[in-house]
């Protein structure tokens, strides 16, 4: 199965193959500042399973940290992707894959959060230590 997508104009396409290796919010002050939301949604991928199929010559990258490289349309400034190249995935942000169902299974880096979500969804402290994290959990906090 593949999914397409693109950035907020348009001119940039990608398509996703497969399923993703997970599915989730992330909480981090990085995402929220990215996003400019209080959550982000990410699908995570592996590299090989992401390409872009159109645009390509609009895309441009910004590097904050070592572990994310964040991609967007120079266009329209629109999201696309942060790769992590070194645990060799892709997050396609959820909503750039509109036709993709999405289905949370966790929340990472939910220690920073400033949306608590109480949905029963396991929360993180940071990330799974498979991916470099303390694989700690957390309770769910409720809103204040």
């Amino acid at each position: 199965m593949s999914y397409i997508g693109s950035c907020f104009c348009g001119a940039v396409k990608i398509e996703v193959t497969g399923s993703p290796e997970a599915m989730g919010y992330c909480h981090c002050n990085s995402c929220r500042s990215w996003s400019a939301s209080p959550v982000n949604a990410f699908t995570l991928w592996k590299a090989d399973a992401v390409k872009i199929t159109a645009g390509a010559e609009h895309v441009a990258t910004f590097q904050k940290t070592a572990f994310s490289q964040r991609k967007y349309c120079k266009l329209c400034g629109g999201h696309l992707m942060a790769g992590h190249q070194p645990v060799g995935l892709i997050d396609v942000y959820a909503a750039t894959i509109p036709t993709l169902k999405f289905v949370p299974a966790v929340h990472v880096n939910y220690a920073e959060t400033v949306l608590p979500m109480k949905d029963g969804l396991p929360k993180m402290k940071d990330f799974p230590a498979e991916l470099g994290g303390s694989g700690v959990l957390v309770p769910e906090l409720t809103a204040a």
